[in-house]
Order: structure tokens, then sequence, then C-alpha cells
């Protein structure tokens, strides 16, 4: 975990001799206790390799080791873990997209964060472990990538990092900061230990005008916060998806009521035909899509359906209209989601709907984008903030057990006024939340260009 940083977070800025005095003695005994807890963070950092193979490797880059033949780098973006790297990939992306020559190191915490950033974004971005907070380890990493500026996402603050930045002459910003009032609360009891490191951050970019304020009642200067919106807010669409998908509910048959799951993975295919049979009693011309979230999963899934007494077809075999007696068709495609969403009733998000080790659900904005209300499990790990803020704006609904999805998707199907208007909530909710990735690159870039 990220230790300190998620304890410590935001404060403002300090005046007298005697509170700066505070602050070096604070941050002294702050990396103080550091040294003391290494022992600890080592038998942690043994007890994970074991549980997690991931946590065994590459060890050395956790206290700034690199290869000698490591290059320097343009941006370096800290995200903890799985949330934040969704959080900072609309960003990276459209960074990327600006200046293909942009060399960009992104550092995460946890392996589920590495995989995220190589499953998004591939050869494109380099990927490390962070240094943990000791000085020797931050000013190693940052001797050798020498970067340019230091995004830090959401509400992580490091002392030690950000203070060896403002040593070197690098600018670091926080993005997607968020920041309740009883947070903002909590933290004016750690100010002398975290207002030298946010006395150096040369921006902060809140999701909402809340934060914006919570920030500003903490003493940061109003000149360096900046509302822009959440970025995990920001989904790509293609500009056909809508076209696209009404061609492919016309196949599907305009009159049939269609569920689209998406992103399953095993065991939730199980749960979701054990539904599926139940319903056909009330709606016996309903359709079942299935989209596995990987492609080796694609054969078991066609299995599970078959085996149940269903009669399945495989999208990759579908040739113009769907023949009306298929129930159940298995979306073995890639790439191809937001537009079965687009053309579905209901969508249901898998990766939640059951606990799977090393996943936290996956992206139910998707479908919140095309107007389609969805469907997702408690297991939300990954998504907490924005399964809260979908259930909120009435876009969305959380079930706990088969009988609680049974029962939401029977109401769903009978009543298309209500379909109507959770979809319209997702849209809406969508576009109140786009443009944070722009606002925040055009107040990035001037930092990001000045060395």
């Amino acid at each position: 975990g990220s230790g300190f940083p998620q304890a410590a977070r935001l404060a403002g800025r300090g005046g007298s001799a005697g509170f700066i005095l505070g602050v070096c003695v604070a941050r002294r005994l702050y990396t103080l206790l550091l040294w003391l807890a290494l022992p600890v963070v080592m038998i942690r950092l043994g007890l994970r390799t074991v549980r997690s193979p991931g946590y065994r490797r590459r060890i050395g880059e956790r206290f700034g080791r690199s290869t000698p033949d490591e290059r320097r780098c343009d941006l370096w973006v800290h995200a903890v873990s799985v949330g934040e790297v969704n959080a900072a990939t609309p960003l990276v992306q459209r960074l990327l997209q600006e200046n293909n020559n942009l060399d960009i190191v992104i550092t995460t915490m946890t392996p589920t964060g590495a995989r995220q950033v190589a499953d998004t974004f591939g050869s494109e971005v380099r990927h490390r472990f962070a240094p943990y907070d000791y000085p020797f380890a931050v000013r190693r990493f940052i001797d050798r990538f020498s970067p340019r500026l230091l995004i830090l996402m959401e509400t992580e603050i490091w002392p030690n990092m950000i203070r060896s930045c403002q040593e070197k002459g690098i600018p670091v910003v926080m993005a997607n900061v968020r920041l309740s009032a009883r947070s903002a609360r909590g933290y004016r009891f750690v100010l002398p230990l975290v207002r030298e490191g946010l006395n150096n951050v040369s921006l902060f970019a809140t999701q909402s005008e809340t934060d914006r304020k919570n920030l500003l009642s903490l003493g940061v200067d109003a000149s360096r916060t900046h509302r822009t919106g959440s970025m995990k807010f920001e989904i790509r669409m293609p500009a056909s998806v809508n076209e696209v998908a009404q061609a492919v509910r016309r196949d599907w048959s305009p009159n049939r009521p269609v569920i689209v799951a998406g992103s399953t993975h095993d065991g939730e295919e199980s749960l979701l035909l054990r539904a599926f049979q139940t319903l056909l009693q009330d709606f016996p011309d309903l359709l079942l899509v299935i989209a596995p979230r990987h492609p080796e999963r694609f054969d078991t899934a066609v299995r599970l359906a078959s085996r149940a007494g269903f009669v399945v077809n495989r999208r990759t075999t579908q040739s113009g209209a769907l023949d009306c007696a298929v129930q159940i068709q298995i979306a073995d495609t890639m790439g191809e989601l937001p537009v079965l969403y687009g053309a579905a009733d209901i969508a249901v998000v898998g990766g939640s709907l059951i606990p799977i080790r090393g996943i936290g659900g996956h992206n139910i904005l998707e479908p919140c984008a095309v107007g389609v209300p969805v469907i997702f499990g408690p297991n939300m790990g990954n998504f907490l903030e924005i399964s809260e803020i979908t259930v909120a704006a009435g876009a969305g609904f959380q079930v706990d057990g088969e009988a609680a999805l049974l029962r939401q998707l029977h109401r769903l199907l009978d009543d298309a006024h209500l379909r109507s208007a959770v979809g319209e909530h997702g849209r809406k909710m969508v576009d109140q939340n786009t443009g944070a990735t722009q606002k925040t690159c055009e107040l990035i870039m001037p930092l990001l260009t000045r060395r």
C-alpha cells in the first residue's frame, strides 16, 4: 500500500518561523519513523510475495534501483493502484496523442496496477514500481529518470518524493483531487507534517468545486487550485457507435428485450444463466448476450449455455438477422462491447457479481455513456467511487446476490419508462463530467514544457 500518503494527504501554506521549524522537524521525524519501520516493511513485502508472486518481481525498483541503461523520461505519473491508473488513463492517452514523442513513466505500488498499465498502454509507456518514500530511494529514482514533471494522481502526498522534486526543480501536480469536508477536518491534525509538501505542489486539479473549497479551507492558495472534473468519467466512444449499435439491434430484432452481460468471469456466467432461466417464464422472447472478459473463455461460455439447455449462437457466426430461436448469444469478438451495450435494453457488467481474486469490477460508464441502465455487483473495489456516483445519480443499480440480480432485471424488463429514465440519467452523468482531461492538459502543459 501507500502507507503515510493515505493517512496524511492535503494541507495548506505556513507562515510563522515557528511553524516552518515545526514542518522541518515533522518531516525529519516522519523519515526517522520510516527507517524504524523498515524491518516491518520488509516483512510485509515478504509476506505479500508469498500471497501474490507479482510482489516478488522487481523488488529493487521499490528502493529506486534500475538498470544501467535506463533512459530518462519527460513525464512521471504516479498512480498507486488500479483505480488511480484508470483515472490517469485518459490524461496519458491525450498527452500521447498530442505528442507521440513524449516519454512517460507510470509508477504504481501494486502488481494489479502494473498489470493495468500493461493492459492499457502496452509499450506506449514504461512501468516501474514506485520507490518507497525513503529519501535515498526517491533521489536514486529521480537521478535516473530526471523527469520534467511529476503528476500525483488523486490525493496522494509523499513528503520526501515531493521534497526531492522541489530540490531538483521538478514541478509537481496533484490531479483528479477529491477531498471531502470530513477528510479536510481530519487533515488539520497533521498540518505540520504535510504542509511543506503541499507548499511545493505547483497546482491542484480538483474533481469538483466542493473539493476545491475544501482545499482552500486548509489554506492552499486559490491560485493553485482549479476545478477540472473527474477524469474517471472520460471515456472514448467511437463516433459511429450509435449507428452501429442500431444496426446490431435490428439484427437482434427491435422487439426482443435484450440483456448484454459484459466482461464476465468464471462463475458469473452460471449465475446469469440461472437468472435468465427464471426470467424466461415472464419474458419468453428474452435474448441474453454474454461477452466474456477473456477470449480464452469464449468456448467455455458456449459449453455452459449449451449444457444448460439453451439455444446458443456465437456472434462471429451470425450473418444477418439472428434466428429468433436463439436464446443466448456468446459475443466472441474483441473491441465491440460499447456497441453491444448501445444495442441492449439492460447492461450487466461483470467482474463484480461474485468475489474474484485480483478483480474489482469493470467499467460501468460504457453503458451509461450510451444511455443504457447498468447493473453491477458488490465487488467494485477498483471502481468504488464511480459505482457510488452512478447509484446516487440514478444511473444504475448495485445488487448483492443472485436473488437481488433477478429482482432488478425483472423490474427493468417490466418497465420501459424506468429503463429510459435510468439510461438518460447515465448519459447526463457522463456528459456533466466530461472535459476534465482537456482542462487538466491545459494546466499541466506549460509546466511540462517549461524546462
